[in-house]
């Protein structure tokens, strides 16, 4: 009767284990912007929006963040929704490119590659 019990509470903390470890494991988005040469952009400006319209509007932002040496911004804590984004550095955009991202996939980390011209 001891080893069913110790069984029974090693498979409660197990799932509980897991349980936590996927909430720790938020919805994250990286973004890695390029160049029409394939360069990596660093201080690119990248800004996520939840409509149409307000991506239209540059409106309601969710976040804006700037690329970093390596051409890339993480997005953390974000919810596994479809986002518009608009990409800019000096006179380059994504404009008439990708602006819409997949939906994301919750609890993993989803990247993307962007180019401006």
């Amino acid at each position: 009767m001891k080893y069913i019990l110790k069984v029974i509470l090693f498979a409660v903390l197990l799932f509980k284990g897991a349980d936590a470890s996927a909430q720790l494991m938020g919805t994250k988005l990286e973004v890695t912007v390029l160049d029409d040469l394939g360069n990596l952009v660093e201080g690119a400006s990248v800004t996520l929006y939840r409509t149409q319209a307000d991506y239209e509007n540059e409106e309601n932002e969710v976040q804006v963040m700037v690329t970093d040496e390596k051409g890339e911004v993480l997005f953390r804590d974000m919810e596994p929704v479809t986002y518009f984004m608009l990409v800019t550095k000096d006179d380059l955009s994504n404009i008439g490119g990708g602006v819409q991202t997949s939906k994301l996939i919750a609890k993993k980390k989803n990247m993307l590659n962007v180019v401006i011209e």
